[in-house]
């Protein structure tokens, strides 16, 4: 995912509880202002259409990841094929 910088003003004492907020999460507090975005907009008056227009961007944008995941799958299935099949044969020329 490419990501361009956002920027904002909070208070002090703002900024002090999203930091808390977000190591109590266990999150980065760029990850908290993701998600409670993501929430806000998810829950603005769209239609159906535009929504199913961001599900396909998101989609669209995560599909090369994960066509790179399952290539990665398959070179190491393929891999672990091949070396049972020679351990299967060095097995075989023992007996």
């Amino acid at each position: 995912m490419q990501t361009e910088r956002v920027t904002y003003l909070t208070s002090a004492e703002q900024k002090v509880a999203l930091e808390s907020f977000a190591r109590s999460k266990g999150k980065s507090v760029g990850n908290v202002l993701r998600e409670a975005t993501m929430t806000y907009m998810a829950e603005s008056p769209l239609n159906n259409e535009e929504k199913m227009s961001i599900l396909i961007d998101e989609l669209n944008e995560a599909l090369p990841a994960i066509q790179a995941s399952f290539d990665r799958m398959v070179a190491k299935l393929e891999a672990t094929h091949a070396e049972i099949s020679e351990l299967r044969a060095q097995r075989r020329a023992l007996r």
